[in-house]
């Protein structure tokens, strides 16, 4: 049985939240799930539950995962689908102002991507020898580990 790994990443590539999915399963339900777990600490006090934006690509770009952030006051830096902007301009008015996309915050998406490059540079992530999903997702957290402990001794 094939799996899958979906990742809430930093500015900087590095993991905070994991989730392990059958392969089958979609990226875009899974996203509320993540940033449920999200928790980052902050030295004194509770942890942070609330980014200030979140960047994703067009899959994320439903109205259940716009709402959500809405409601949390988090910036959504998602593009509108085409076939989407045709729905909304098809049904003129009714259909609803345009999305905004901040542009220059949208090109620093390529964080995620390397962080996916990054975590797929291990042979067995990448073709998923591992029966168990316990076993696999074991790997996941080792691979942020060592992640953060480079991060962590980079920094002065």
């Amino acid at each position: 049985m094939s799996t899958k790994v979906h990742q809430l990443v930093d500015g900087h590539g590095l993991p905070l939240v994991t989730l392990i999915t059958p392969g089958q399963a979609g990226d875009s339900p899974m996203f509320l799930p993540l940033l449920a777990q999200l928790r980052v600490g902050r030295g004194v006090g509770r942890p942070r539950t609330r980014p200030v934006a979140v960047r994703a690509d067009k899959a994320y770009s439903s109205r259940a995962i716009r709402t959500h952030l809405r409601s949390r006051s988090i910036k959504a830096v998602i593009p509108e689908p085409d076939d989407q902007k045709g729905h909304r301009k098809r049904r003129g008015q009714r259909g609803g102002r345009p999305v905004g996309l901040d542009a220059a915050d949208y090109k620093n998406r390529n964080v995620i991507e390397r962080a996916y490059c990054h975590l797929k540079q291990w042979r067995g992530l990448a073709t998923r020898y591992d029966k168990h999903a316990v076993i696999y997702r074991a790997a996941v957290v080792l691979n942020a580990v060592i992640a953060w402990t480079r991060r962590l001794s980079d920094t002065p």
